[in-house]
């Protein structure tokens, strides 16, 4: 868990995950099993988990004057996992900025890239596909040659993974398909188009991560910028025809 200050004055706790396994992927309705605590169980957290380590996948945004812990608990094959969420100094970072990529005198030269997804709310059918079209834009670093470097060297270069964050029923990705419920291509252009179905009906989030080369550090919190696609998944049509 890291925190973070918006303008206003309040606060995001951000919060990401470890699934151990390489290939299985878990699906943990919010409820007794996924839940945060206090207040609201729900908190806007995945359903869906897929494998490795996923940063900063989410927020909650806490007042200012927030105080002691917000709790974030998953239980999975009967073992119970929390992790507290607190604004102490030590977990406060800021996301717009990273050392990779700058230096201690522009330390600011990094930044997320730009992103903005179409749709971001929709109503599809059963099997039906929908397009979603992503566009990003970025700073061009950090740069493959010199870690350290600000100028000269090829960009690491953007990479983008969509991923099911929550809903009933399979998620199929295509182009890049990876495995279930997740893909991951390189963007060779900064506008492109995912074709997305679904196998059931019911409220689905699908999330997208655009990368800069920074994600897969676990030391950095950036440059990365999360995306979120919510679709309302209805039953096919009855193909019987009224008489």
């Amino acid at each position: 868990m890291t925190a973070s200050t918006n303008p206003d004055g309040t606060f995001n706790m951000w919060f990401g995950y470890m699934n151990r396994n390489h290939k299985e992927e878990l699906d943990l309705p919010v409820g007794p099993e996924n839940n945060f605590s206090p207040g609201p169980a729900d908190r806007g957290q995945p359903t869906h988990f897929v494998p490795r380590r996923n940063k900063d996948i989410f927020k909650v945004v806490v007042p200012k004057d927030f105080q002691g812990a917000l709790t974030w608990t998953l239980v999975s094959h009967g073992k119970t996992l929390s992790v507290p969420g607190t604004l102490n100094q030590v977990f406060m970072i800021d996301r717009k900025y990273t050392t990779r990529g700058g230096n201690d005198t522009q330390i600011s030269s990094n930044r997320p890239p730009e992103v903005s997804v179409t749709p971001r709310e929709t109503t599809v059918t059963v099997g039906t596909p929908l397009m979603i079209s992503l566009t990003a834009t970025d700073d061009g670093l950090p740069v493959k040659r010199g870690r350290y470097s600000i100028s000269g060297g090829d960009p690491v270069g953007l990479t983008l993974e969509w991923t099911k964050f929550r809903g009933p029923g399979m998620v199929t990705f295509a182009p890049g398909e990876d495995i279930q419920g997740r893909s991951t291509l390189k963007l060779q252009e900064k506008t492109t188009q995912t074709r997305v179905t679904f196998s059931e009906p019911g409220e689905y989030v699908s999330q997208a991560v655009v990368d800069d080369g920074s994600r897969g550090n676990y030391s950095y919190h950036c440059c990365w910028t999360n995306a979120d696609v919510k679709v309302t998944v209805k039953g096919a049509a009855s193909s019987t025809a009224q008489r």
